[in-house]
């Protein structure tokens, strides 16, 4: 598989100043982006809340009206909560695409987490262009790398883009898929979800343990340690180094410091030392990677630790290593002074994109309530740099835009909603009726509770913008999609074999289930036959004909492409899982989209009943063992990666709404409106307020 190796960029930042050679960003000119003088604009404040469903909004706003009077009264001057229609498939790179461009993907060109190579058939990034990597050979074992490719994957403009060039100014706070980052022209820009770790693209992190479980020690990031004499001597990993041949893993020494009498550890790491107990979370600390000898580069990170326990077995979590805000090798704002200022005014800050660290959760590196403890300090974090935001914003006195996003309900939603749900296969009735105050900050909740809880840690944040910003500025709360229960998990590219759609090469046996001793995974890019493969699956809801002429190895030529889509998309709308639809609806890309990207676009979006999504393995071309499975495991087990019908994202504002049925493409129109600037020729969207 191929993935953005943005380490290597980060590398060629380093002596871009010797070789002209830097970071891939946007074609789009920073013009202009400390802003002049200019008339007053009126302001507008979205806030984007990630996940949130308008049928839940609805329901903890009747169970715990004294918990949400902020949404409460929203509500009530709204006339109710908006359903906003969502994109489909309902992911949050299109959807939040959708929004950013309005545009629909056949126009923007974001059809999924992750797209195909044509020519090998492995999975690409969805949101950056594809790489190509080379190097030039230098003496010893170092050598010089290039690379294209890395650069946005999205068309069309920014709305706060066209905003700056009418000489709005639009603060935009976090916002997913702005990586590279998108200026803003009189205001601020940072980017929010798919923005990399400085260690990986979405972020590892690492667990230091001195008995972790066998099976785990596969994972390099799993790190077995041991204590003489009361000291632990290990590395912390950082990014591979694309200057050494075999692109080594880069690290700094680590070195833990036990004192079981005091209860306490001592972490040193790049000169900084930390006093831990048990259950305790460290602050950020600033570190660095040696990418060339003799001092010539280093690649600055910041990372934080949590000690899990002293005894029985000394157990050490480090986040992944994030970009430096106050030392970027890469912009993680525009201007990129914003993001040192930033620091400089909250403290170190999560600069990766998913920064609620799901990955510690389905890895076991963190418990389900350690998770929930590490999501707190995203949020407080977030509630901080709001504050930041709302001080710099107000003080304009040309007024204009500004957005802020926030991940807590998505992010936390996937990783727990099966203690809310009984009918999850995955619940576990010991887990959900643990207390869960200490999170909540409300007496008698428990992890059953833990839906309910995330909405109404919304409700203060709200409050918060409403007193700032003053009644006459108009205001929208606005997600991207909802979200429901993921209880079981199909395989798009084993149903194409049981129906004869995709061929395995001769040879090439079944996939056997993974706890069987003879397992061996099967990839539709190396185990297929496509002189006999008609169709094949990748990503999340995608389905692909092996097409002559897009295919590398296509076979389905345009006179067949019809009726085959036609049964294909009859069958899956037909499937049932004891007496249950699967797939709610098989949408064919060239009667739902438009645009100059159609071409790319899966010929099939599958949307998939609530309950049901392609697993994580068959998204990324695996033929697994079963069509049809319990989903168990660290997975997420609450999506949104279904029918756009069953996740429909919320509107609330405080102004009237002119139409019954608004969209995300609906909300870019509006606010360009807002100000007076025109929509371009691919915007299809309405105005939403009177």
């Amino acid at each position: 598989m191929i993935l953005p190796r943005w380490t290597a960029y980060l590398a060629l930042a380093g002596i871009a100043t010797l070789i002209g050679s830097g970071i891939p960003r946007r074609s789009t000119p920073v013009a202009d982006l400390a802003g002049t003088a200019g008339p007053s604009h009126p302001r507008m404040v979205v806030l984007g809340i990630d996940g949130m469903d308008p049928d839940i909004l609805r329901d903890v706003v009747a169970a715990h009206p004294d918990r949400m009077p902020n949404f409460a009264r929203l509500i009530a001057e709204a006339g109710g909560v908006l359903d906003l229609g969502t994109s489909n498939p309902p992911q949050s790179p299109v959807a939040w695409s959708n929004f950013i461009t309005g545009r629909n993907p056949g126009g923007h060109g974001i059809f999924d987490f992750i797209h195909r190579d044509v020519t090998s058939y492995t999975p690409l990034p969805g949101t950056v262009t594809a790489g190509h990597a080379g190097a030039i050979s230098l003496p010893g074992r170092w050598k010089f790398p290039t690379q294209d490719g890395g650069d946005s994957n999205r068309s069309g403009k920014a709305f706060w883009t066209m905003l700056g060039e009418a000489g709005v100014p639009a603060d935009v706070w976090r916002m997913p898929i702005n990586f590279p980052v998108e200026p803003s022209a009189g205001g601020v820009s940072f980017p929010g979800m798919m923005t990399p770790a400085v260690d990986s693209a979405y972020g590892e992190p690492s667990l230091y343990s001195t008995d972790p479980p066998i099976e785990r020690l596969d994972d390099e990031k799993v790190i077995q340690i041991t204590v003489r004499n009361g000291v632990v001597r290990t590395h912390l990993l950082g990014p591979n180094n694309s200057f050494e041949d075999g692109d080594p893993r880069t690290r700094t020494p680590l070195n833990i410091y036990v004192d079981e009498d005091a209860g306490a550890v001592v972490v040193d790491v790049a000169g900084v030392s930390m006093v831990l107990e048990p259950g305790e979370w460290s602050e950020f600390v600033p570190v660095s990677f040696s990418m060339l000898p003799m001092g010539l580069m280093d690649m600055n990170g910041i990372v934080r630790f949590y000690l899990r326990s002293i005894s029985p077995e000394l157990e050490l979590y480090a986040s992944p290593v994030n970009v430096d805000p106050t030392a970027p090798i890469n912009p993680v704002s525009l201007p990129e002074e914003a993001a040192t200022e930033l620091a400089e005014g909250i403290g170190l800050y999560y600069t990766q994109g998913m920064a609620e660290d799901v990955n510690a959760l389905k890895k076991l590196m963190l418990t389900d309530a350690e998770f929930m403890q590490q999501a707190q300090l995203v949020y407080d974090e977030r509630g901080r740099m709001l504050d930041f935001a709302l001080d710099k914003y107000m003080a304009k006195e040309d007024g204009g835009f500004l957005f802020f996003y926030y991940s807590t309900v998505d992010l936390c939603c996937h990783m727990m909603w099966r203690h809310s749900d009984p009918e999850h296969p995955f619940y576990d009735e010991v887990i959900a009726s643990q207390d869960s105050s200490q999170w909540s900050s409300r007496e008698g909740s428990t992890w059953k509770d833990v839906v309910a809880d995330l909405y109404m840690k919304m409700d203060p944040i709200l409050g918060r913008i409403r007193s700032r910003v003053g009644e006459d500025t108009p205001i929208m709360v606005m997600s991207d999609h909802g979200f429901a229960a993921y209880r079981r998990k199909f395989s798009l590219n084993t149903w194409l074999l049981d129906n004869g759609y995709l061929v395995l090469k001769e040879g090439v046996e079944r996939e056997l289930p993974s706890d069987h001793k003879e397992h061996k995974a099967v990839n539709i890019f190396v185990d297929v036959d496509w002189t006999k493969t008609q169709a094949y699956g990748m990503g999340f809801n995608g389905l692909y004909l092996n097409r002559v002429g897009r295919e590398a190895q296509g076979i389905v030529d345009e006179g067949q492409a019809t009726a085959l889509l036609a049964e294909i998309k009859s069958k899956l709308e037909a499937l049932q899982d004891d007496g249950t639809a699967v797939v709610l609806s098989a949408d064919l890309a060239t009667e739902i989209y438009a645009g100059e990207r159609l071409d790319e676009a899966p010929d099939i979006l599958v949307g998939y009943n609530r309950g049901y999504g392609n697993s994580d393995e068959a998204s990324l071309g695996r033929v697994t063992a079963s069509v049809l499975s319990d989903n168990v495991g660290g997975t997420f087990n609450g999506s949104h990666l279904m029918d756009p019908s069953v996740v429909r994202g919320t509107l609330l504002t405080n102004r009237p709404v002119r139409i019954d049925d608004p969209r995300l493409e609906d909300l870019t129109v509006e606010i360009l409106g807002f100000y007076d600037v025109q929509p371009d020729d691919s915007m299809k969207g309405r105005p939403v307020l009177d």
